[in-house]
């Protein structure tokens, strides 16, 4: 496709999916001046009228994908992955934690993906004094975040909740109690044993999930789990969701698709922050998404360059470059019939939109022309060298797959 200046984009030969009407359909799809024009049985004479026909020769058309968390700007990784709008965490240097570098990280100069921030609900995020979050609401962030770390003092947690509230603004909390997690680098269990790495037990995330919600409903604040990745947790979650509290949560491919088991014999670039759970663990997470209890897939993209990586285990730094291989990984859930299609996209692009208030994620007329095209059967190899992103520090390294973006379109431009 060639680059479109403030004209028209026809799209034909398309299978358009839906994923608020969850449907997929054949047709195609007319962008004019960035958005959405029509889409669906066009009339031929439109698509002859336009400046650029594209011929999608069947594959998907479905809205951009929205990925919650992310730690770096990384243009070439979102592009690449078909995300088209990231939100991204305080964990920065300087964390997020004023008005004014919430700004300067909305304000991000890159055509290929919106930048939303998200801010730090502490400054410093060292957890001891609540930020300006209404002003930094005011300057454009959609959440406060606990970042990397968990808030271990009850009281200030409840304080935010309660504050947040008054802003109907969603707290996202990493779900880890750090007295139990402190030094540790794996789970315990016979893979932590095996190895000698210093573990923690998965029970440190259901002890914090649990505080969570319990102060998210006295507060009766929106609580968000960035990601989770324990059947304690997610049980949790579910009887909450029950009882009317405000409670959402992500998880990522790796918790779906590997167990502990993938840290063997000491792969660093498995090393991930909440670690990798038991095979159980893995199953129930799988489980919860099927169910509906699990609200959005996200990356936790957060790459890291062989100076954090290739060190010991124990020492390695945490984290995994995911945006790159989130659809990818994902489509796994289809193949395996977890969900369907519509209710992936859902999942990875208007769930995300409708949690955090954006204009995105979904396909209508005037809506943002923020698309992918997606050929959900293509073959390839994960690899880390080859990654366009910063870094390619993920666990699937070598893993052969199926289905990946053939063109990310953001505002009517077609990327790449």
């Amino acid at each position: 496709m060639s680059l479109v200046e403030k004209g028209t984009l026809a799209i034909r030969n398309g299978r358009i999916v839906d994923p608020v009407a969850g449907t997929i359909t054949e047709g195609g799809m007319l962008i004019r001046n960035g958005v959405i024009e029509a889409f669906g049985d066009i009339e031929h004479g439109l698509f002859r009228r336009s400046d650029v026909v594209a011929d999608a020769k069947g594959a998907l058309i479905a809205p951009g994908i929205i990925d919650v968390g992310a730690f770096a700007i990384d243009p070439a990784a979102a592009t690449a992955g078909g995300i088209t709008t990231s939100l991204l965490m305080p964990d920065q240097s300087p964390p997020l934690d004023n008005p004014a570098l919430i700004r300067q990280a909305a304000s991000f100069p890159s055509d290929a993906v919106s930048i939303v921030p998200i801010a730090a609900a502490t400054r410093g995020l060292e957890g001891r004094e609540m930020a300006e979050i209404g002003l930094m609401q005011r300057a454009g962030a959609v959440a406060v975040s606990t970042g990397r770390s968990w808030i271990a003092d009850s009281g200030l947690m409840y304080r935010l909740l309660a504050y947040a509230s008054a802003f109907d603004l969603i707290v996202m909390t990493h779900a880890e109690d750090d007295g139990l997690t402190k030094g540790a680098a794996a789970t315990d269990g016979e893979m932590a044993s095996r190895l000698g790495l210093p573990s923690a037990p998965a029970i440190a995330e259901a002890m914090a999930v649990a505080r969570d919600i319990a102060l998210a409903e006295e507060t009766g604040a929106r609580l968000h789990f960035r990601q989770l990745s324990t059947a304690r947790a997610f049980d949790l979650v579910r009887t909450a969701k029950r009882r009317g509290v405000r409670v959402t949560c992500g998880v990522t491919p790796a918790h779906l698709l590997l167990s502990e088991q993938g840290i063997g014999p000491f792969r660093t670039f498995a090393r991930l922050s909440p670690p990798l759970r038991s095979e159980d663990d893995r199953k129930a997470s799988i489980e919860a998404v099927r169910d509906g209890t699990v609200d959005l897939l996200c990356s936790a993209h957060d790459p890291r360059g062989p100076e954090a990586k290739r060190l010991p285990y124990a020492s390695a730094e945490p984290g995994m470059a995911g945006a790159e291989t989130l659809l990818t990984l994902s489509l796994t859930l289809v193949k395996d019939e977890v969900v369907t299609l519509p209710r992936l996209f859902e999942l990875i692009s208007a769930a995300p939109a409708r949690l955090f208030g954006l204009d995105a994620g979904r396909i209508a007329q005037g809506a943002a022309a923020d698309l992918i095209l997606v050929d959900e059967d293509m073959p390839w190899k994960i690899s880390a060298e080859a990654l366009a992103g910063r870094a390619g520090n993920t666990p699937f390294d070598g893993l052969p797959v199926q289905g990946r973006v053939l063109k990310t379109i953001k505002g009517g431009q077609p990327l790449g």
